[in-house]
């Protein structure tokens, strides 16, 4: 049960590829607080910027109220409308570029630019009434409501407080000339927005760390998702300890059977299929109980031991049938399969027969199926059964 326990508890740094995971679903650091004060700090400095332009621009906003006397009325109006909507569309657009650029910025900062086709993909959850009204009722939904008020208090906070100290300048308006009143409310306006980045900058530090703090927690792992993934990643301790097992003793097979090719000029026979299997036997009355396996070997090492065998004087039997068995069904140092013994007797029989100089035809060996191998080591029973 602590086991469980320690498994169920998120107490584990995020890894790599679960951050890589979240980021590929689109979940990464940022902040709609960030980008709304980054978007109205750039819009104020531009604003400030543009207060040097004002008298340039305002013998043209007049122009479009002027008219001559007699002229088209409406084509006139409909003319200076077209060339009023140009003239503010290019002021939008060279206020809107540095403002998009400065919210393509802070969210680069923050947690990179990154497109994700899971999170643009339809989720039927943003549909479901019970996981809106669960969404509703949530911690995070709390936080964000907290978030809400706050803004609200500290932005009222600032801009009542910003007002409040114009007020005596903005009583005396009329008593001042249209020029120079347009400029105190220029002035007073561009004191109230920087005030208000101030306050949104505050907002936006808070909101950053909620956000980041909030984002961690839910990357945090369990004990059992680390192990998980792990498994997942560089597979499991059990299989990789059997893979370690079965290549050990491949190789000390190899090995062994390295070693064996010395003992070939021993044997008294060698059955080959023809290239691809080789078996060196001994068997010499009184000496051993049956025939024994000196050497075998596969591909090259058969071939090696065919080698072997002729600089030893001895020719390799081809009976594909037999090599095959006696190499599946044996191994180095042991005594061949006792269902072999009567085709193994006829082999050596055959050898014998050629030691002497007598004439001898290649005997033909007839296996159980069982017995009967491919060149993979599947039995003809298993195969055609």
């Amino acid at each position: 049960m602590a086991e469980e326990n320690d498994g169920a508890e998120k107490s584990h740094e995020p890894t790599q590829k679960r951050l890589d995971d979240a980021k590929e679903e689109g979940n990464v650091l940022t902040s709609k607080e960030a980008m709304v004060f980054a978007g109205m700090a750039v819009g104020t400095g531009v604003l400030a910027m543009s207060v040097q332009a004002m008298p340039a621009l305002l013998p043209k906003f007049q122009s479009y109220f002027l008219l001559e006397v007699g002229a088209d009325l409406d084509g006139v109006v409909a003319a200076r409308i077209a060339t009023a909507f140009w003239q503010i569309l290019g002021l939008a657009v060279v206020v809107a570029v540095p403002v998009v650029l400065a919210v393509i910025a802070v969210q680069v900062a923050m947690g990179g630019m990154h497109w994700s086709s899971k999170a643009a993909g339809m989720k039927w959850s943003r549909i479901d009434p019970m996981a809106g009204i669960k969404r509703m009722v949530s911690s995070t939904a709390l936080a964000e409501l907290g978030k809400a008020v706050a803004k609200v208090v500290v932005l009222g906070t600032v801009g009542w407080a910003m007002l409040s100290a114009a007020l005596p300048v903005l009583e005396r308006l009329w008593q001042v000339g249209p020029a120079a009143a347009a400029a105190i409310l220029g002035d007073v306006t561009l004191r109230m927005m920087w005030g208000l980045v101030l306050g949104l900058a505050a907002v936006a530090v808070l909101d950053v760390a909620w956000q980041w703090y909030h984002r961690r927690q839910q990357m945090m792992m369990s004990l059992q998702e680390v192990k998980d993934e792990n498994k997942e990643q560089n597979g499991s301790p059990e299989v990789k300890g059997r893979l370690r097992q079965l290549q050990m003793e491949v190789s000390r097979n190899a090995s062994r059977r390295r070693k064996a090719l010395d003992d070939v000029p021993r044997a008294t026979a060698i059955v080959t299929n023809p290239t691809h299997f080789a078996v060196a036997i001994r068997y010499v009355p009184g000496e051993t109980r049956a025939p024994l396996i000196l050497a075998m070997g596969k591909g090259p090492m058969a071939l090696e031991i065919m080698e072997r065998g002729r600089k030893a004087g001895l020719a390799p039997v081809q009976i594909p049938v037999l090599a095959r068995a006696l190499y599946f069904t044996g191994d180095i140092g042991m005594e061949i399969n006792e269902q072999l013994y009567a085709a193994v007797a006829a082999v050596l029989a055959h050898v014998y027969r050629l030691d002497r100089g007598e004439g001898s035809v290649l005997p033909d060996i007839e296996l159980p199926p069982e017995l009967r191998f491919s060149e993979f080591g599947q039995p003809e029973a298993r195969r055609y059964g």
